[in-house]
């Protein structure tokens, strides 16, 4: 099976006809029916495969309309978000001119919305513009959302070389849930969890706050930690202390913008925070990791969930008459980016045995020419180039 993996899409609609209808045909001189080859599964990958910023790649609509109009299983996994996945599905339909549905759409944040832990208590989002990123995780069912703008707004001397934006931050930020007040600890603003949605748009706000809360006590804002810098425990006493779990949403140091040249993406974030990080700790010298959680490609949480949507609509679209499908063999990954779409392809270790055969597009991040850090399957052209590839591969015809 072939599954393309296209950074930021999602799954399509016009899968009405059973697909057994076209996978089943019968001999004419026994009428026993017997079954053509399997369409390929594909992941496709969104920026760089499908789109360079928000102008649609050249045969992006046909590949799509393909895999439609033949019934193919798809899903589009990115490591972009900022906005809830209806929202990115609305924008790609009509930028791609294909109708599409959000069932099997991954975003990088789309696994946050499974963290059912969290939904009742006091979490952190950052990224994004404006607040965008704080509706997308109401969406998912998180109740309290807090972010840096929001702390900023009420709080101005937290980060004073932002106060004159404080005008374009009021336009969209909320009263704080609780008061920043060290001295009442049990009573004052607490953090559980800090996720970070999309790339950051104030990088020194966001890097302050993040690491007022990770040097915090329990995650009470404006308290310190007594632990911090104590070498009896475990990494040096920092982050032993109650405080909330960091999350990244997605790695990617580069990504494919408009600009000729590829742009810094949450990666470049993550890698500034960590140098803050190692100069207040003493970092690795000290035996001190800043302490987090990565997903997005090419990490294997986000592997693990794009997998079982990707065999639940199998199951929906290529149910036999008896009710079950062969294990999934093969799922074909298209990406532009080696360290993320390629590396998450090549060190996916599947619970279910299936084989993910990474394809290199020329279209995006990976410059022709050039040796990749990390080696496809094959190098191809174009997102058209990888399916008919896969196709190849899996004898398909259509």
């Amino acid at each position: 099976m072939i599954q393309m993996h296209m950074t930021r899409l999602s799954r399509c609609s016009g899968y009405g006809i059973p697909l057994r209808r076209a996978l089943q045909t019968t001999s004419s001189r026994t009428g026993t029916p017997f079954r053509r080859p399997t369409p390929p599964l594909t992941a496709v990958s969104i920026d760089g495969v499908l789109l360079r910023s928000s102008d649609a790649l050249p045969r992006a609509h046909k590949t799509l309309s393909y895999l439609q109009s033949n019934r193919i299983p798809f899903i589009l996994l990115t490591n972009g978000g900022g906005k809830h996945e209806s929202q990115r599905v609305a924008e790609l339909s009509a930028k791609l001119g294909v109708d599409m549905e959000t069932s099997m759409f991954v975003q990088s944040h789309t696994p946050f919305a499974d963290m059912d832990h969290y939904k009742q208590k006091t979490v952190m989002v950052v990224g994004g513009v404006e607040d965008k990123c704080r509706a997308v995780a109401e969406a998912y069912g998180f109740k309290t959302v807090v972010t840096p703008g929001d702390i900023l707004t009420a709080y101005p001397d937290v980060w004073p070389f932002s106060k004159q934006l404080l005008p374009y931050y009021k336009t969209f930020t909320r009263p704080l849930p609780a008061p920043i007040d060290p001295a009442s600890p049990e009573t004052s603003l607490r953090i559980d969890a800090v996720f970070v949605y999309n790339d950051p748009r104030d990088w020194g706000l966001d890097a302050q706050i993040i690491k007022d809360v990770l040097l915090s006590s329990r995650g009470v804002l404006g308290t310190l930690s007594q632990k911090n810098g104590d070498k009896a425990l475990p990494n040096k006493g920092y982050q032993q202390d109650g405080q909330p779990t960091l999350y990244f949403s997605n790695p990617d140091l580069l990504w494919a913008a408009k600009y000729h040249l590829p742009r810094m993406g949450q990666g470049g974030f993550r890698e500034a925070l960590e140098g803050i990080w190692a100069a207040i700790t003493g970092g690795a010298a000290e035996g001190v990791q800043l302490q987090k959680v990565v997903m997005g490609k090419p990490y294997q949480p986000t592997y693990e969930f794009a997998e079982k949507r990707l065999m639940s609509h199998r199951q929906h679209l290529l149910r036999s008459h008896d009710g079950k499908l062969a294990p999934l063999k093969r799922v074909y990954m298209v990406g532009d980016n080696p360290a993320s779409d390629i590396a998450g392809g090549n060190n996916y270790k599947s619970p279910h045995g299936t084989d993910w055969a990474s394809i290199l597009v020329q279209t995006g991040v990976y410059v022709e020419g050039t040796t990749p850090a990390h080696r496809p399957r094959k190098i191809v052209g174009d997102v058209w180039d990888a399916v008919a590839w896969a196709a190849e591969q899996e004898k398909w015809t259509g």
